[in-house]
């Protein structure tokens, strides 16, 4: 995950599928030609999986940022509507 936490490489995908240690790359670059699994009870995803696994961690992230966002907002909004100012609201909520 980068420092915002957003997934961004197969690895987050991987680790979300199962608990514990079920994989690895070998020692090797983590790239999915040096994808092992350890635990035979799982079953090594795809290629493809791993890429729309990662881009669906991606989106559904995105997604919670734009929703936090919009829920600030209309907070805000409603906040004016009540009657505090931009200056008011600021002081008492940091939005």
């Amino acid at each position: 995950m980068d420092i915002q936490g957003r997934a961004d490489h197969i690895e987050d995908y991987l680790a979300s599928l199962h608990q514990g240690q079920w994989f690895g790359f070998g020692g090797k670059e983590k790239v999915y030609a040096n994808l092992i699994i350890h635990d035979s009870s799982k079953t090594k995803p795809t290629e493809q999986e791993c890429i729309d696994g990662l881009a669906q961690l991606q989106a559904e992230y995105d997604q919670a940022i734009i929703d936090k966002e919009n829920k600030k907002a209309s907070a805000k909004q409603k906040l004016q509507d009540l009657g505090l100012t931009v200056d008011e609201i600021k002081e008492a909520f940091g939005i």
